[in-house]
């Protein structure tokens, strides 16, 4: 029998953060994960591997599509050296966790954990029994597969297997509009493929601010990305050599590869849950308070198992909050101050309040509007499609969400982040000084409008 402080049941960014967090705080912290390497989707199969693809081929995208003050010729792409090294940058960032759960003497377990009380969990492969005072529940999340779908994991796949095609396919179907259908349509027709993508609702990344989602359906149509939306999808299955897939209404579409992209689910299957006296809600999340707690007080969970939204950070930020209420009776974390990126090109983010959330909470505000192309700094990156809004409240100009489209927003937006974790005013942000030239200077521009005045447009 093995004793702990804490257990946590995943090693992927909200785990193995809250396991690391934990021992600096001087807990006793064991790790069970089923997985060979540590990082869970994202490191492994998620976050990391789609980065690495989509930067390479930005670079290679550019150069296609003609560098300035040059001419480039007989570009080759070498697919097999690209999926290398998204290979070694995914075994870099997994030997790095190894390394840190050494640093701070984390005992890991290797094996599918499962509940057998409320103290007690069995590792099924090893047989060993584990008890903790404290238990956290990290287990992440899966590809949502709909019951329309025969995914074969070839003709037919999920996110896991669109990054490692074997070659560039000719015609690419991705159905679903969302961060990863986005990210990965962009990665192979960055390649040479042809892609469709089929949304049910009427924009892409329904979940982002709906003027900037709208303007980054223009941006990747012009890039030459077919964008179909208000399309119901009835089947997707392997047909011969390639896949075919059908809509309502009859009409028929076939591709040599259908990516199934319409989100993803919590992973609980098999955790024993009801022997710990937990049941899922009906979408298959675990129910927990504010201090991320279940209805077992010494049982936590956090991050794709939990409500909100499914971003490696925001499972990091719980572990973080739920281990240090576990050790201190106290934490906060600011659900607000999470941003959300589309790693595409150009990059599409937001942090806060969307308009659309404003409007149906009946919320005043004002809106401050700042385009790339007013920019020095972008128009001389060749640069100048965007913008970025700032949302700041009518009466008290307190900054309540900020969203854009450009390059590098997604690094502009950690600011504005900052600027709502400290509840700053549309005018703190507008008067602080940024350096010149430089691409931040179109959010302060933006923050300028939305208080008062910006002042070079």
């Amino acid at each position: 029998m093995y004793s702990y402080d804490l257990l946590v049941i995943g090693a992927g960014p909200g785990g193995y953060v809250a396991a690391i967090r934990a021992a600096q705080l001087g807990m006793k912290v064991g790790v069970v994960e089923k997985e060979k390497a540590l990082g869970g989707t994202c490191l492994r199969v998620g976050c990391i591997p789609s980065k690495a693809l989509l930067e390479t081929t930005e670079r290679i995208y550019e150069v296609k599509k003609g560098l300035i003050g040059a001419r480039v010729q007989g570009l080759e792409v070498d697919l097999p050296a690209l999926l290398a090294h998204k290979d070694k940058v995914v075994q870099a960032n997994t030997q790095g966790i190894e390394f840190l759960f050494k640093k701070n003497g984390i005992a890991r377990h290797q094996g599918t954990a499962r509940f057998l009380s409320e103290r007690k969990v069995l590792v099924e492969e090893t047989g060993e029994e584990l008890e903790a005072r404290f238990i956290l529940i990290a287990t992440g999340s899966a590809p949502l597969i709909p019951p329309w779908a025969e995914v074969d994991g070839e003709r037919v796949v999920t996110s896991t297997e669109a990054l490692s095609f074997p070659e560039v396919p000719k015609r690419l179907i991705v159905v679903g509009g969302g961060v990863i259908g986005l990210e990965l349509s962009v990665v192979w027709h960055r390649l040479g493929a042809e892609v469709t993508i089929l949304e049910y609702l009427d924009r892409i990344l329904p979940t982002m601010d709906g003027e900037v989602s709208r303007a980054a359906e223009r941006v990747f149509k012009k890039e030459g990305l077919e964008i179909r939306t208000g399309v119901r999808v009835t089947a997707v299955l392997p047909a011969g050599k390639g896949a075919r897939v059908e809509l309502a209404g009859g009409e028929v579409l076939e591709a040599d590869r259908v990516l199934v992209a319409v989100g993803r689910r919590p992973y609980t299957e098999g955790l024993g849950l009801e022997n710990a006296g937990i049941a899922p809600d009906e979408r298959g999340r675990i129910p927990v308070d504010e201090h991320l707690r279940t209805r077992v007080p010494h049982i936590y969970a956090i991050g794709d198992v939990v409500r909100g939204p499914m971003l490696a950070h925001k499972a990091s930020e719980e572990g973080i909050a739920a281990v240090e209420h576990m050790a201190k009776g106290f934490a906060h974390l600011d659900y607000q101050a999470i941003p959300s990126v589309v790693y595409t090109h150009p990059e599409v983010a937001g942090v806060g309040h969307t308009e659309g959330e404003l409007k149906a909470q009946g919320i005043p505000y004002k809106v401050g509007k700042f385009p790339y192309s007013a920019s020095g700094r972008a128009r001389a990156m060749g640069e100048t499609e965007g913008f970025i809004k700032v949302l700041a409240h009518a009466k008290t100009d307190r900054i309540l969400g900020v969203h854009g489209i450009g390059a590098r927003v997604g690094d502009i937006l950690t600011e504005a982040a900052l600027a709502i974790f400290f509840k700053a005013s549309a005018e703190d942000l507008g008067r602080a000084p940024h350096h010149h030239p430089s691409l931040p200077e179109i959010l302060k521009e933006a923050a300028l409008a939305a208080w008062e005045k910006p002042i070079h447009l």
